[in-house]
């Protein structure tokens, strides 16, 4: 947070809709796609100069233009200029601390989503700013880094059966919002097994590096908290919006978007009850541990008393004293000892506390 911080502080006096890029270079090079299709018709193909993307405005039919990387600020400000993009909206896109958004600004909507994956490396979730432009016949992503979670829509578009080849750029934005939504099901999926271990672990063996893991959830769920609450009301916002990009049938749709939201926020709810109780778990574990060993310490230290007691007695050395004269006075205290103690834990072990 305080490197995100640090990268935002570099726009601080500039004047509204100025653009800088803010946040990590992911990739070397920004790259272009394009996919334009229509119930006939496919096209995908790679660019090299933005300004092939150009034509595609005004085509009758549908194209996805993505763009991978959003450090070459002249890509995005061309971008911007042809296809009528506001410049606040330019310097949203470029700020990839954005919180999951939609604006209607009549000639086209403007939705931030984020976009989750896992990184086996690191073994830990990761999150990348999803931008989505949708115009009347097209619709514009931009995102961070190469590699996404949308084969399987341009799968779809492929297939010359796939409903998607038959609807318009509505429909296409709903697709890729979509498959961010399920991918959350994926994510959640691996964050439910860790928790399962962590759990196991816990009542096995509860260690200092386990609060470290524990903590490590805690900031997790603070961090996809952030990415899945204001979804709700993103996809709420289009499916009641009155924008004449989205048609009626869509609407359907987006409204189990919405569903799957929810379920997503739900378990999301579930999983972060689970870590908060992992916690009080390890408390209470090492409060029992702490019980236990004060509990023993206690026993030993009760059956020790009177053996103090009988040892400082005859430790004093009085002349007086007959029984320092008598032969058996030595073993008949060892005896006595012995006894004592193994009543006393007898009776500790009647009572259940040895």
């Amino acid at each position: 947070m305080a490197h995100f911080l640090k990268l935002s502080s570099k726009k601080a006096g500039l004047s509204p809709g100025t653009l800088v890029h803010v946040g990590e270079r992911k990739i070397e090079k920004t790259r272009i796609s394009i996919v334009d299709y229509d119930e006939i018709e496919f096209q995908e193909k790679e660019v090299n100069m933005v300004e092939e993307c150009f034509t595609y405005k005004d085509k009758g039919t549908v194209t996805w233009i993505n763009i991978d990387g959003l450090h070459d600020i002249d890509i995005i400000e061309k971008i911007g200029t042809h296809f009528d993009v506001h410049p606040l909206v330019l310097e949203d896109i470029l700020h990839t601390g954005q919180r999951p958004k939609t604006d209607d600004l009549e000639t086209y909507l403007y939705i931030v989503l984020k976009m989750l994956y896992y990184d086996e490396d690191e073994d830990e979730i990761k999150d990348e700013q999803f931008s989505l432009i949708l115009g009347s016949n097209f619709v514009i992503t931009f995102q961070e880094r190469i590699g996404d979670i949308f084969n399987p829509v341009r799968d779809r578009i492929r297939s010359e059966k796939a409903r998607i080849r038959k609807k318009n750029a509505d429909y296409l934005a709903y697709a890729l919002i979509d498959a961010v939504v399920d991918n959350y099901f994926v994510i959640l999926e691996r964050l439910g097994e860790k928790i399962e271990e962590m759990e196991e672990a816990l009542l096995a063996n509860p260690t200092p590096e386990m609060l470290q893991s524990i903590q490590g959830m805690k900031r997790t769920m603070i961090s996809l908290r952030k990415s899945v609450w204001p979804l709700r009301e993103v996809v709420s916002t289009l499916e009641r919006t009155e924008s004449s990009l989205i048609e009626e049938s869509t609407n359907i749709y987006l409204r189990d978007v919405y569903d799957h939201t929810i379920q997503v926020i739900d378990t999301l709810e579930s999983y972060r009850d689970m870590v908060s109780g992992m916690l009080d778990t390890y408390l209470s574990s090492l409060s029992n541990r702490m019980n236990e060993v004060m509990k023993v310490l206690t026993i030993i230290a009760t059956i020790f008393i009177p053996l103090t007691f009988l040892a400082g007695i005859y430790g004093m050395n009085f002349e007086s004293m007959p029984e320092l004269k008598w032969a058996w006075a030595y073993p008949a205290l060892w005896i006595i000892m012995i006894v004592l103690g193994l009543l006393m834990a007898l009776y500790f072990h009647r009572k259940k506390w040895l």
